[in-house]
């Protein structure tokens, strides 16, 4: 093929001509709008399990008593006709989120909320014969189980770093004024059990929050894991860790005479006979675990620890 021969172009009338593009029309359903899709309702659903399994821990912890959260479906509505299910015997309480200008509702049957008011006054959580109206005192005592509620939620959501406010709880004509007229809402339904008593505990959300939640937590997962908060179900150990325990700086083993502790005043000084550059202890639950002498850390007090207590820490271990 000689490279520099002339190129001959077809007449114009016989150029071929481009196929035309097959074109996919299909009809719009605007009734789907803002509709979850099934990964995302995958999410929320496994991020809500954490929540069930987390807030039951702590509220057997708080009551004192048996305490079971488990999810069982999820379902998206207008907040109309979420409103028009709102059952009288409900208790309701919003909370605002910063972000987006939400708010997220929890509803809660009133047969179940009476139980825990009488677990947390000293009772046994025996189901009452029949409804009875909160008191303030009761919206009281159920407004700081709602902020435990409210503490599990935002643990889960924790890398987002979202900040909320708890508000005091509404009447169901008061819900309304929550939500845009046309919002469509995450309702999110869960079994929960406190003692013998069996009731549903749901959580509200609106669906535009909740994809602004899936969106982002899922950018928290796809990065390196030194780079994001761990949503796992935390282990045994780590929920021993964040366990607390009475500590203390002590000087055992002192002898004083009776007549010297009769005669204590305030404003009297009682010589303990231990010469200053004798160590202490440090206790742990009673336990003497490192000699250590007390010192200052600013305004705070402090133990500086010297060498450890050999013969009790083995017997601690």
């Amino acid at each position: 093929m000689n490279p520099n021969a002339p190129i001959i172009e077809p007449p114009a009338g016989k150029r071929p001509k481009p196929k035309p593009e097959n074109r996919d029309v299909r009809s719009c359903n605007f009734r789907y709008a803002g509709r979850l899709s099934n990964d995302s309702a995958r999410s929320l659903s496994n991020l809500f399990d954490k929540f069930a399994f987390n807030a039951s821990i702590a509220f057997e912890a708080y009551l004192g008593a048996s305490f079971r959260l488990k999810l069982t479906s999820m379902n998206q509505s207008t907040i109309q006709e979420y409103l028009e299910g709102i059952g009288l015997d409900s208790y309701l309480v919003p909370c605002a989120l910063t972000v987006m200008d939400a708010h997220l509702l929890m509803q809660t049957d009133l047969p179940l909320a009476l139980p825990i008011i009488d677990l947390l006054l000293g009772g046994g959580g025996e189901p009452l014969p029949g409804p009875r109206e909160l008191t303030d005192l009761d919206e009281e005592i159920l407004g700081n189980a709602s902020l435990l509620f409210v503490k599990e939620i935002e643990r889960i959501w924790r890398p987002l770093n979202l900040s909320y406010q708890l508000l005091p709880c509404v009447r169901p004509a008061s819900v309304a004024p929550l939500f845009a007229a046309n919002e469509k809402v995450a309702v999110l339904l869960f079994e929960l059990e406190v003692g013998t008593v069996r009731g549903n505990f749901r959580l509200v959300l609106p669906t535009s929050f909740v994809g602004y939640l899936v969106r982002h937590l899922n950018t928290s997962h796809a990065l390196p894991p030194d780079d994001r908060h761990d949503l796992r179900i935390p282990t045994l150990r780590l929920r021993m860790l964040n366990c607390h325990f009475t500590l203390s700086a002590d000087i055992t083993e002192m002898h004083v005479r009776i007549r010297d502790l009769v005669e204590l005043a305030p404003g009297q000084v009682i010589k303990m006979r231990a010469p200053v550059r004798e160590a202490g202890c440090l206790t742990v639950e009673d336990r003497e675990i490192f000699k250590a002498n007390p010192v200052r850390s600013g305004s705070l007090k402090a133990a500086q620890i010297l060498s450890t207590m050999k013969d009790d820490l083995a017997d601690v271990q």
